[in-house]
């Protein structure tokens, strides 16, 4: 090891769990508050939109906060399990599609989700 930068893990975790939040937020208010549009977009009811968009805030608010942040890495992880599903099974997207509307975002998001799962998400967590 060049460095010894292991006290360093606490703090890029938090950061991790930030970048991953603001993100995820984004994208859920966009689905709450844009039911019809977004759900057409992705081949949702627009009720069912409303309520993913509820969980993803539920999630990135659960990270950032630092508030069970291993359920909320879970709820993501699993929002992205099914986003990654609908892209490669339902929609047959190859992995870097035209316009950047592949999986490989939705892959990187969960497998951040899944670090602050594994790791319980570094400093600042509460429960």
């Amino acid at each position: 090891m060049l460095l010894d930068t292991t006290y360093l893990a606490g703090f890029a975790l938090l950061l991790l769990r930030i970048i991953v939040a603001i993100i995820i937020f984004s994208s859920g208010k966009s689905h709450f508050q844009k039911p019809e549009e977004r759900g057409k977009s992705i081949g949702m009811s627009s009720q069912n939109t409303k309520i993913l968009g509820l969980v993803e805030i539920l999630g990135a608010v659960s990270i950032a906060l630092g508030l069970f942040p291993q359920i909320g890495a879970l709820i993501i992880m699993g929002v992205m399990a099914g986003a990654i599903y609908k892209k490669v099974v339902v929609w047959k997207t190859s992995f870097y599609a035209e316009e950047g509307y592949g999986w490989h975002y939705d892959l990187f998001i969960l497998a951040a989700s899944f670090v602050i799962f594994a790791t319980d998400g570094g400093y600042l967590t509460f429960i």
